[in-house]
């Protein structure tokens, strides 16, 4: 199996929206917050300094990850990651992980953060397998789903 990760293209903003829509109403559901950004992407996480990464199997877009830029400085959020259906369980998540931790780190980011969900055990797992640590979720988290928040110094 053949993978490219690429950078963010005009192009494919509506692969970045059908597969994080699919991802969400399947473990979740959509939140306005989640909506905005996903409807505009370019908008929310390109022009404000951040970037996004899909992976593509020869013509097809497979799956997706944002840096998305905090409000500290070299602190990046690291979001909206989702694989299509049918790829799950290849380790592309682990792909586009590995992918955003060269590049933050060739970036000079100083730290990533994530929002997740305890019942989402494979991606948790992930996240420790990869450095994250959880800390406390502070009281204002953007997203009403997330129980966990982890963080990794780079």
């Amino acid at each position: 199996m053949h993978i490219d990760i690429i950078p963010f293209q005009k192009a494919y903003s509506k692969d970045f929206y059908s597969l994080n829509k699919e991802w969400l109403q399947t473990y979740f559901y959509v939140e306005p917050f989640d909506e905005e950004v996903l409807s505009k992407p370019k908008k929310y996480i390109i022009e404000p300094g951040g970037h996004i990464f899909f992976v593509k199997m020869k013509d097809t877009i497979i799956g997706t990850v944002a840096l998305m830029p905090t409000t500290k400085t070299a602190v990046y959020e690291l979001t909206k990651m989702a694989v299509a259906p049918k790829y799950r369980g290849l380790k592309i998540g682990q792909h586009l992980m590995q992918h955003c931790l060269e590049f933050s780190r060739k970036h000079a980011f100083k730290e990533l953060i994530l929002y997740s969900n305890r019942k989402l055990e494979n991606a948790i797992y992930i996240y420790r397998k990869f450095g994250f640590n959880e800390v406390p979720v502070e009281e204002n988290s953007p997203y009403k789903r997330s129980d966990i928040k982890m963080t990794l110094k780079l």
